[in-house]
């Protein structure tokens, strides 16, 4: 009898379960099939002038024409946007989006693996094509994210992903963006960072020898392309000691560094120009880390990186790195009512990321020849009271439904159902 109760229990506990962690019913976008122009639009370029009155063509994914005066194919499917604005999509620059769904549920958190060192961890491989949270945040204008792995002193591969598509194969822009780890604050955890670099190297020239019979090394092998240069450890670090720290350890193993969080990183000036390292900016949408900091310090980051002529690009990341990842624009909105200009505050989403995250001939900005991943919006999309009206990924139509629309709906229909009644 009490056994019975128990797989009853059990039972219900997982419908309920299922129930929460229902998969996104939305169709991904079928490939595109003949050319599609958007007339009488104001294109937002990002790298040229805007063009106020204009028309963009895309074909088989890629932007084929763009201007005031542009010839449209006779077999193009025309679409009027009615004098809106044409953005690229924005990019999400740090998230762990399609890994983490519900924190209370844990079949649904992939965003680490137990041990210190994951060099071998592929954070794209994880990713939930069906999470609810993908059409939330696409509804918004963010098509693109750098979703990445933490929990531990290497963390794994980030990979750039498209907020669209059936598996994550199509999804992935970039399988192996950047290599994470989490800055340590013991000296023992530098030296075991250390070794790991050491025995990469030692591994990989043993496997160089024509009579080698080293052994595969799944970890090792991960950390050859970060050796040679071809991917970048980014570092999360907020503190002038770690981040100090952080770039002569790169320096020391000649590697490219990106520098995520970065709080500290004016006093750090200097160090991060001479070495080329891009700092990440967490979040702006945040409190001060001391009780002495100025209230604004987090406001005002990406105007005193700017002024100091460091490469930047803003994130939300340090304010929900899954759920909130919708409110990237208004992170850089805000930005601008702390001193940011407009012009700096869209490239923080859009160019500058993409420049980082080493994909800027693909997306982050409108030109001939780059993917069409892009966004239509009735007004700035740095505003909150503007929104996304149309969106492509690669030329594929995003459907920009999501269970907030799918919410406001339900609701709207109860009130229209309760207009006339006592």
């Amino acid at each position: 009898m009490f056994a019975h109760q128990i797989r009853t229990a059990a039972l219900v506990l997982f419908t309920l379960l299922s129930g929460l962690v229902s998969a996104s019913d939305q169709i991904p976008g079928a490939p595109q099939k003949k050319p599609i122009a958007l007339t009488n639009a104001a294109i937002h370029p990002i790298t040229s002038p805007d063009i106020p009155a204009g028309t963009l063509v895309f074909d088989k994914g890629r932007i084929t024409a763009m201007g005031a005066q542009v010839q449209i194919p006779a077999d193009a499917e025309v679409i009027d946007v009615q004098g809106r604005n044409v953005y690229p999509g924005l990019i999400e620059a740090h998230s762990q989006l399609g890994l983490r769904e519900i924190s209370s549920t844990k079949a649904t958190l992939d965003s680490y693996e137990l041990g210190q060192l994951n060099p071998g961890l592929l954070a794209h491989v994880a990713v939930n094509p069906d999470s609810e949270v993908i059409p939330v945040t696409r509804a918004n204008g963010v098509l693109l994210t750098l979703t990445a792995p933490s929990g531990s002193l290497v963390s794994g591969q980030a990979s750039v992903i498209q907020l669209d598509g059936w598996t994550w194969e199509q999804m992935t822009l970039k399988p192996s963006a950047a290599m994470v780890v989490q800055w340590p604050s013991s000296e023992d955890d530098v030296s075991t960072l250390r070794k790991l670099f050491a025995d990469a190297k030692a591994w990989q020239a043993a496997r160089g020898q024509s009579n080698s019979r080293q052994r595969y090394d799944v970890q090792l092998d991960a950390m050859q392309s970060v050796i040679s240069g071809e991917v970048p450890l980014l570092i999360a670090a907020d503190t002038v000691s770690r981040i100090q720290a952080a770039v002569a350890f790169c320096a020391e193993h000649n590697v490219r560094m990106i520098l995520f969080g970065g709080y500290d990183a004016l006093e750090c000036a200097e160090l991060l120009r001479k070495y080329e390292v891009p700092v990440i900016v967490d979040a702006i949408h945040r409190d001060p880390r001391r009780n002495h900091d100025n209230y604004d310090a987090a406001f005002t980051l990406p105007l005193r990186l700017q002024q100091a002529g460091l490469a930047w690009c803003i994130s939300g990341s340090g304010r929900g790195e899954t759920w909130n990842t919708r409110n990237l624009p208004y992170q850089a909105g805000t930005a601008i009512a702390w001193g940011l200009s407009h012009e700096e505050a869209l490239r923080s989403i859009t160019l500058y990321p993409a420049q980082i995250l080493g994909i800027a001939d693909r997306v982050g900005s409108l030109a001939v020849g780059m993917d069409a991943t892009l966004i239509v919006t009735e007004g700035d999309p740095l505003e909150t009271a503007s929104h996304v009206t149309r969106a492509w990924i690669q030329g594929r139509r995003v459907d920009l439904t999501s269970r907030h629309t799918q919410l406001r709906d339900k609701y709207a229909e109860k009130y229209r159902q309760l207009q006339g009644t006592p």
